[in-house]
């Protein structure tokens, strides 16, 4: 035990974190598959209140349009006595536009009202019947017990021990691999919500917290099952999955070290240039000072109702700030996609390439390369009928690693006070399509 701290000390540490690590980490089997707890308790939610959840959403972003043009139009002073209100509903005319238009969709999808492209099961339905749902279950219960992982020291204990991983060959703080893995087995959306929460606490840059929310917030086994079983080839998982790890493990190497993430201002949110010091000081080890680390931080952490109020305060964030980004820029998106030809047209550009590496039906398969933008499910749709195998293989396995997409990720980032643009978004998508796509390709040429 270390000088100066209590059993009480380590019991404030090691448990709520090993809850923490319990609800957000461990790999749970179900029926349908791996999952986590807190994605487990999120299905039931969902499940209890699938009737009503249409509705709620509707309601939730609706009011949130309301309070934020009266924000705007107040400049905040109706919300001066209440600092948590005041960030929530104080933004910018491009956020107020934002929020205000996501109402109006959401009514309209709601109530079937003006042209089906809104409503369709395909573009609207998608959003308020189905993603939205998810989110508000999962945000319930992430937002809630996130404090767990955040307020009493894991990340400060993990962020020691893997400090010499992560900042050689990520340039990111150690503390972020508890983000990556939390995206990994559990849900990238969790991985975006944590990492939003690290740097609103002064822990990421705004080069960090953009590297390890647009690289490190990766789609989760259970997710990654679903588009194979999607083009037909379940069969085919482990190596399916070892691919995606791969091309995964390329791209973040490279995209932290290339812009526009190596662009990005290593400063805090608050304006700070200093870098946080992960050196170990003399008479200590790795282990004994991230353990030293951990007992600070959760010594902090010693009132119930402070716990709960922050959790609680976390849901409002997260319903209130992503779910109008994503109804807004996902419902456009999901539009563009299922009725233009624009993503044929963007695609064409591939085609040789494609042929130069040999892939079956380019063609076919270039109308899917950039329309994972929108949604990430869609390549897996639009490409299932492809006759060939690898074709089908490649596009399952590339949707995964393009990471960014509007209907979730992407419109979580843009929602979330992540330094991040919408031109930096497709930026990214583009660059990384083009470094994993040669790297699925190889591989699947040796599959089949």
């Amino acid at each position: 035990m270390l000088k100066g701290y209590t059993w009480k000390n380590y019991l404030l540490f090691i448990i709520p974190s090993l809850i923490g690590i319990l609800l957000f980490i461990t790999p749970v089997s179900t029926g349908d598959g791996t999952t986590i707890p807190i994605a487990l308790l999120a299905g039931f939610v969902e499940e209890a209140l699938a009737s009503y959840l249409s509705l709620i959403m509707m309601l939730i972003i609706v009011i949130t349009a309301v309070f934020t043009l009266i924000g705007f139009i107040s400049k905040g002073k109706v919300y001066a006595k209440t600092p948590f209100f005041e960030q929530l509903f104080t933004t910018s005319l491009f956020w107020t536009v934002t929020r205000t238009l996501a109402a109006v969709f959401a009514i309209m999808v709601y109530f079937k009202l003006g042209h089906e492209a809104f409503y369709s099961p395909d573009t609207g339905g998608t959003l308020l019947d189905g993603l939205l749902h998810t989110l508000f279950a999962v945000f319930f219960f992430a937002g809630l017990f996130l404090p767990l992982l955040t307020n009493f020291g894991l990340l400060e204990f993990f962020g020691t021990l893997m400090t010499k991983i992560m900042r050689p060959v990520f340039k990111l703080p150690g503390r972020s691999s508890i983000d990556a893995l939390a995206s990994w087995v559990g849900d990238g959306t969790i991985g975006v919500l944590l990492t939003s929460k690290q740097y609103e606490d002064g822990f990421y840059t705004k080069r960090e917290a953009t590297v390890i929310g647009t690289t490190f917030s990766i789609v989760s086994i259970t997710f990654s099952l679903v588009v194979l079983s999607e083009v037909g080839l379940e069969h085919m998982f482990v190596p399916y999955y070892i691919t995606i790890v791969i091309a995964g493990f390329v791209a973040a190497l490279i995209m932290p070290r290339i812009p526009p993430l190596s662009r990005k201002k290593d400063s805090y949110i608050d304006g700070r240039i200093d870098v946080l010091d992960e050196s170990i000081p003399q008479g200590y080890n790795t282990v004994s000072y991230g353990m030293k680390n951990a007992l600070d931080r959760a010594k902090k952490e010693t009132n119930v109702y402070k716990f709960f109020k922050e959790g609680f305060q976390n849901i409002l964030d997260m319903w209130m700030g992503v779910a109008p980004v994503v109804m807004a820029f996902g419902l456009i998106a999901l539009i563009v996609a299922e009725y233009t030809p624009f993503f044929s047209w963007i695609g064409a550009p591939f085609i040789p390439l494609l042929e130069l590496m040999q892939v079956p039906h380019a063609v076919e398969a270039s109308e899917t390369i950039l329309i994972g933008f929108a949604d990430m499910f869609l390549p897996a749709i639009i490409g299932s009928g492809i006759e060939s195998e690898m074709t089908r293989f490649i596009i399952a396995a590339l949707s995964v690693t393009q990471l960014i997409y509007l209907s979730e990720v992407g419109g979580l980032l843009l929602g979330s006070k992540i330094p991040v643009s919408f031109i930096d978004l497709i930026v990214i998508f583009l660059l990384r399509t083009i470094i994993t796509l040669p790297i699925i390709t190889l591989i699947a040429h040796f599959l089949f």
